[in-house]
């Protein structure tokens, strides 16, 4: 048996998903659904923290997928708020494929821009399906204009969103700037500007996106959302309890979100139980569960391992028909027992 090891590199990785997005929301939509029907295994995240900076993570995400993916393996994710200050992103990952028959790793490939690909994707199909399955916005806001906002907006505009006019706040202003000169395709809107709040950023848009780095919730008055708008919660901490009471609140999964002091969680923890949760996006894509829109409706996802295994799994498979890992065939020695 050959015991082989690819490497695929970051660039390799954007070349092959780039112009492909549509075909990467339909692999997770497909790993949404595999896992509701029970062939899956996403355990829980493993936090690694450090004392001395404590708004530092490095995060394992193991999963098993199953059904034609087949495969299991391990995101690696660090998230370094301070890299932003110096000019890079806040995050680094690897993503680690591992052969389900031997459990030997096959493939090691770059994960933030999978990860982030695999949250734009999940981002852009429940957009889709909790707007009445429409791919039209009068105005798109974004709260947090880093790189995870970047992917979404691009996502959204390369599946076919119509989107008339694009509202973005950062508390970090130059970044909503730099935003509009180097993310906005600014010829498909009517206008792009800068919101001076994110209140009021909220009150005038009808699908929001929060990709922030909260660590606790800052928006707490439920009035604002009472033009029910479609919220992508994607960074999970932004929003207090007492907004999603009076909302309609979808998951990826209500056991996986349900940790960490996520805006789930404390809600959760403030009232004793999760009757608050309409359901999971699997089952709104199964038509095992609806929403509709006299109430603002929230999307909140974990992010599950699962996700970058299908992409990974995608991508890789991808790069070795066209040539493009980096093979290592001697990398496991003793591979006589």
């Amino acid at each position: 048996m050959k015991f082989e090891l690819s490497i695929i590199n970051g660039k390799t990785v954007a070349d092959i998903l780039r112009p492909r997005r549509k075909e990467c929301v339909d692999i997770v939509r497909h790993a949404y659904l595999t896992h509701a029907a029970g062939h899956s295994v996403n355990p829980d995240s493993y936090f690694l923290r450090f004392p001395d900076k404590p708004d530092c993570r490095i995060i394992a995400l193991p999963a098993y997928l199953g059904d034609d993916t087949d495969v299991a393996g391990l995101k690696w994710v660090a998230s370094f708020p301070g890299n932003v200050q110096k000019g890079f992103p806040r995050a680094s990952a690897v993503l680690i494929l591992n052969n389900y028959d031997t459990g030997y790793p096959f493939a090691i490939l770059e994960g933030s821009i999978i990860s982030a690909s695999r949250t734009a994707a999940s981002a852009a199909l429940a957009a889709y399906w909790l707007n009445g399955k429409a791919r039209r916005a009068h105005s798109l806001g974004i709260v947090g204009t880093g790189f995870i906002a970047r992917y979404i907006y691009e996502f959204l505009v390369d599946t076919g969103w119509e989107i008339e006019e694009v509202q973005l706040y950062d508390a970090a202003p130059h970044e909503a700037e730099k935003f509009i000169k180097t993310a906005c395709r600014q010829e498909l809107h009517r206008s792009v500007t800068v919101a001076s709040n994110a209140e009021s950023l909220i009150r005038s848009c009808d699908l929001i996106v929060f990709t922030t780095v909260a660590s606790t919730p800052y928006i707490t008055d439920a009035a604002l959302f009472t033009h029910n708008p479609v919220v992508l919660h994607i960074s999970l901490r932004d929003l207090a309890p007492e907004v999603l009471l009076q909302s309609q609140n979808v998951v990826d999964d209500v056991e996986h979100v349900m940790k960490a002091n996520t805006s789930p969680h404390l809600t959760e923890q403030l009232t004793g139980n999760r009757q608050f949760v309409t359901g999971s996006l699997a089952e709104v894509m199964l038509g095992e569960r609806t929403v509709d829109h006299s109430r603002p409706v929230i999307f909140s996802p974990f992010g599950m391992g699962i996700l970058d295994l299908a992409v990974g799994k995608w991508v890789y498979d991808q790069a070795v028909t066209s040539g493009q890992n980096v093979r290592l065939p001697t990398f496991f020695h003793e591979v006589v027992r």
